[in-house]
Parts: structure tokens; C-alpha cells; sequence
């Protein structure tokens, strides 16, 4: 498959420290590719560092084959990339739909996209008109999900998702993220092993700001013996 985005010896420091060390891997055009690794391992600030939200100070971040390692993230943004943050980036002060047309082009809505949005995510019509801090936890991540995809986007770039939400959210998060990924590429960061498996067609490891491991998700989620090598940990089985 060809590559949507690449990266290419990347290595970003913050502050005083270097974090990602020369990383570099392939996320295919299509489906969803699967960033795993311990707490600390540098997932966060690849996603980061791909946006432009923190610069890169080695290496470079092709996006179909264009550099944009040195973009400004608004940039990067407008050519077709979007990005839900660990802590989703959602306005808790604002309604519903203000947080969606603040995401959609010029605050106006295109009615099939939104009536898709509804379709993935029922509670948000239900609650339209509901000041954001009000929702539960899942229906703020699925707030944050659905800023990302009221515009058309090429690739998604989402962090953690499923953090504290409870198995039977979860579980309807898979669906939605399997109708998403049809139509446009997923790059998603999660601890959750039941959600990554259910839902990644590749995967990468990433440890000590280094890639340690590239392949296929079905191949990680059959080898018990791997999953505990790479990672080192139990992961939720959601």
C-alpha cells in the first residue's frame, strides 16, 4: 500500500530532553495503523510532533509525500489532517453545536455529513443543544471525534480514546471507528488492547522514544509471547 504518511528519522526534544530518537515508520493509505507502547514511550509526542505542535529537530514528516516538517499545525491542518488530543480539545463552556461548527468550514454544516455524525453518534443530537462540560465522558470523546470528521480528512491522528470510558461505550466506539476508518485513514494512539486488535490493520511499537517493532496487528494479537515482549505490560482488556 502506498504510504499516507511517513516518518523519517524523527527525533524531537522538549525542553532539555530528547525524546523520540531518529523515529521513523509508514502508515498506509486506508484503514486504521496502530501506535502501541508503555506510558512514557513517546506515542503523545510523535502525534505531536506529526501536527506541528512541537517541532521536529531531526528527521522529516512526509504527508503524501510532502514535507511538512516545518508547517505550522493551522498548515498542516488544511491540507486534509486532524488531530483529537488525549484530553479530546473540546470547549466545555459552549454547546454542542457550537463545538461543531467551530470545527466545520465557515460554522456551516454540510446536512450529509452531520446526519452521518448523528447516525455514528445519537447522543450528540440528543444533547445538541447541551453545554459540553455537562456530558458524560463518552459523549465528550465522542464530541471530540465527531469535530474531527465533520470536514472531509484524509488521515485522523487520535490519541487514547477509550481512556476511562467504560467496555460498553467502548465496545460502541468500535463500530463508529470501523465506518470512520472506510472512508479515512486512522493513525491512533491507545492502551486498550482489546480496542487496537479489534480495529488495527498494521502496527508499530514505539519504546524509549525508538521503534522496536513494525508489522501486522492480527500477527501481535496472536502472539501472547510478543505482546508481552514489546510491551511489558497488561494491557486493558477492555
Amino acid at each position: 500500500m502506498n504510504a499516507i504518511l511517513r516518518l523519517d528519522g524523527v527525533h524531537t526534544d522538549i525542553a532539555q530532553y530528547h525524546i523520540l530518537h531518529g523515529v521513523g515508520f509508514d502508515v498506509p493509505e486506508g484503514g486504521v495503523h496502530v501506535l502501541l507502547g508503555r506510558n512514557g514511550a513517546g506515542k503523545t509526542t510523535t502525534l505531536r510532533t506529526i501536527m506541528g505542535l512541537w517541532r521536529a529537530v531531526g528527521g522529516k514528516v512526509l504527508f503524501r509525500d510532502r514535507d511538512i516538517t516545518g508547517m505550522h499545525t493551522s498548515d498542516i491542518a488544511r491540507l486534509g489532517v486532524a488531530y483529537v488530543p488525549e484530553n479530546m480539545g473540546i470547549f466545555g463552556g459552549l454547546t454542542v453545536e457550537e463545538n461543531m461548527r467551530l470545527a466545520a468550514a465557515g460554522g456551516r454544516f454540510d446536512e450529509t455529513r452531520l446526519a452521518r455524525v448523528f447516525a455514528l453518534f445519537p447522543a450528540l443530537e440528543t444533547f445538541w443543544k447541551k453545554q459540553a462540560f455537562a456530558l458524560s465522558g463518552g459523549q465528550k470523546q465522542m464530541l471530540a471525534i465527531a469535530r474531527a470528521i465533520i470536514e472531509p480528512r484524509d488521515l485522523i491522528l487520535i490519541d487514547e480514546p477509550t481512556k476511562g470510558l467504560a467496555p460498553a461505550i467502548i465496545r460502541n466506539m468500535i463500530a463508529a471507528f470501523r465506518e470512520i476508518a472506510a472512508e479515512t485513514t486512522i493513525l491512533l494512539v491507545e492502551q486498550n488492547f482489546h480496542f487496537a486488535s479489534a480495529l488495527g490493520n498494521g502496527v508499530t511499537v514505539i519504546e524509549d522514544g525508538r521503534i522496536i517493532h513494525q508489522g501486522m496487528m492480527a500477527e501481535l494479537a496472536a502472539d501472547e509471547a510478543l505482546q508481552t515482549r514489546l510491551l511489558s505490560l497488561s494491557m486493558e482488556a477492555g
